[in-house]
């Protein structure tokens, strides 16, 4: 069926994770009854098996709703839902897809407020210039708050308590009260129907016998089947084979206008050749005086970590499923490393930790390889002490791996990435966080009170202290009230080191780790006591050394098993033990002098987790 512009209104759900956007478009799906009953299942936009475990949206997705008001004599409208991700990971996901509509529903938990997370996607709803539907949820359960929310919400955004709709998702209450707002107050799309054709991809998605499946929006002019499109920022060019909607199972269509979302395959044997933010327009002559839609940008991954085989017979089977993982993933990024406690492996970029999470559990999940993970890292730009002989100015490395760091002696300083950090809390809690930011050398921008009770805390934190404990530590400190967001900041110098790991006088390149001085002797002192209890005794004694270059910053020592070799001299004078016992003495020190000591795999996983926990606190 085809609509005309003022029939269609395209919308998204702004809420934080586990506040019930899911199931509010699950119910969304069964009024508008675009799901047979017995097929109906809860979160049923979220395909894969990891978004439905953790209840999160992972991918964004999208669907086609035909509603009809109770009364309408007009006829139906058309509802484009366009399912966003709601972590802080992935919110140029969030602010593409945003654009891809007029309107947004604001989905807040009665019983939990407002949070971090739900302030920030606002935030880039406003400026998007959306219509913002304030919804609360959850109204059913025993701890809601429905009136105190309510105002809470009206303070943020502005307007009355009144305004705010009150709905129960899990029952269905107050759902068609919903769309019927969606009708009334997001405005149709804007567009030129006769103009040159232009599209915003919004998210890709690799299918292995079509290439990769493009979601879009039109902006202006029309797509169909065998158009020769060209894709503005990578210059992909290729035929429309399919052109399609999810309603919500992908249906074939005929042709798209301006303001509907669809999803075309064009032979795209690559995610990377389909960015999301991209432009889509007709190839061929005058492609370049079309007009690229603001707002591109390259997905630049933030978190580093080294991904390594426990069998090194693994590694050609890793390289295919980190291809394989890469087709669907265009933000995710590996280059091969080799360390040598490890074997060969790969050094690979994420996005944040819960996309380094996600990443990880499908290579075990999907590909059942075992692996080992180094802690988390970021990219340090250094500053070489010798200029560029060319140009005269400074030299500037870009480091990720610990291991790539050059010598003190070369480098004029170290810059680290840093973010800018949104906290909410209870008012009670406030002491208690601003005493974590302020020990992982945060510096305070603001304090604001969005209400009597709750707090909105923002400082500028560097990247290297968030991306291990922070979050679990402010949950834990505030009893799961406080909630955090971030964005990217700017590089600023800091007095970073690298600090090393020695067993038995060599270097263990697999420890290594670039630290604040401040926090240098912590984390070489807990690092040392956790090797000390997790590497098996030796025949030898075995020092377990943290250092900053040359210098020792702390020392354990794993005692050698020993051998009672005076058993056996049970009387006579005294000088008849000491030589025995010095012939002890000199045999270990001939087998220290050439063992070498073997670090089990279980240790190194587990210093690798307990080190990465500890390395900020």
């Amino acid at each position: 069926m085809t609509y005309a512009i003022d029939r269609i209104r395209n919308f998204c759900i702004v809420a934080h994770v586990d506040h019930g956007k899911s199931t509010l478009a699950d119910r969304m799906l069964q009024l508008t009854e675009l799901v047979d009953p017995r097929k109906m299942r809860d979160q049923y936009l979220d395909k894969m098996d990891i978004e439905r475990e953790r209840g999160i949206t992972i991918k964004a997705q999208a669907a086609r709703l035909p509603y009809l008001p109770l009364g309408e004599a007009g006829g139906e409208y058309l509802l484009n839902l366009i399912d966003t991700p709601g972590h802080v990971d992935f919110s140029y996901e969030v602010s593409r897809a945003l654009n891809a509509c007029e309107g947004a529903v604001l989905l807040v938990d009665a019983a939990q407020g407002m949070e971090a997370q739900t302030i920030a996607n606002l935030y880039l709803a406003v400026e998007a210039d959306l219509e913002i539907i304030p919804v609360l949820n959850k109204i059913d359960l025993p701890a809601a708050r429905p009136d105190e929310v309510a105002r809470e919400i009206a303070s943020i955004i502005g307007g009355e308590p009144e305004d705010v709709l009150r709905i129960s998702a899990k029952t269905g209450e107050g759902v068609r009260e919903v769309l019927d707002a969606i009708v009334d107050r997001v405005p149709p799309p804007k567009g030129d129907l006769d103009g040159p054709p232009r599209a915003l991809i919004f998210d890709s998605i690799y299918d292995p016998y079509r290439g990769t499946l493009v979601y879009f929006r039109v902006v202006d002019g029309s797509f169909r089947p065998g158009d020769k499109i060209h894709l503005m920022a990578t210059g992909f060019e290729g035929e429309i084979d399919d052109l399609g909607v999810h309603s919500p199972e992908e249906t074939p269509i005929d042709a798209l206008g301006v303001g509907e979302v669809g999803v075309l395959s064009a032979a795209i044997k690559d995610v990377a050749q389909a960015k999301v933010g991209d432009t889509i327009t007709l190839a061929g002559k005058g492609w370049e005086a079309v007009p690229r839609l603001p707002g591109y940008r390259e997905p630049l991954p933030m978190v580093f970590s080294g991904v390594y085989p426990i069998d090194s017979d693994d590694f050609p089977q890793l390289r295919e499923a980190l291809d394989k993982l890469r087709l669907n993933d265009a933000s995710f990024s590996f280059e091969p490393e080799t360390s040598a406690a490890l074997g060969f492996g790969f050094r690979c970029g994420f996005l944040g930790l819960l996309h380094l999470e996600i990443v990880i559990e499908r290579l075990d999940r999907e590909f059942d390889i075992p692996l080992i993970t180094t802690a988390p890292s970021v990219r340090y730009r250094v500053v070489m002490e010798r200029d560029d002989p060319e140009t005269g100015e400074p030299r500037v490395l870009s480091v990720s791996n610990p291991q790539d760091l050059p010598e003190p002696n070369q480098i004029r300083a170290i810059e680290e990435p840093t973010v800018l950090a949104m906290i909410l809390t209870p008012s009670e809690y406030v002491g208690k966080v601003m005493q974590l930011c302020e020990g992982r050398r945060g510096t305070m921008i603001a304090m604001d009170y969005p209400t009597e009770e709750r707090v909105e805390l923002r400082y500028l934190l560097p990247l290297a202290s968030i991306i291990t404990d922070f979050f679990d530590t402010l949950k834990s400190i505030s009893r799961g009230y406080a909630s955090l967001d971030y964005e990217i900041g700017d590089y600023v110098a800091a007095d970073l080191v690298r600090v090393d790991l020695l067993l038995n006088g060599e270097p263990v390149d697999a420890f290594s780790a670039i630290v604040h001085r401040d926090d240098a002797y912590a984390f070489g002192r807990s690092m040392v006591e956790t090797l000390k209890e997790l590497i098996p005794r030796q025949m030898f004694d075995v020092p377990v050394q943290a250092a900053i270059g040359a210098k020792i910053i702390a020392r354990e020592t794993i005692k050698a098993k020993r051998k009672d070799v005076l058993a056996k001299c049970y009387g006579g004078d005294v000088s008849r033990k000491r030589k025995l016992l010095e012939k002890q003495k000199e045999g270990k020190k001939k087998m220290k002098s050439v063992g070498s000591v073997e670090v089990p795999q279980e240790a190194f996983v587990s210093a690798l987790r307990s080190g990465s926990a500890k390395s900020d606190s």
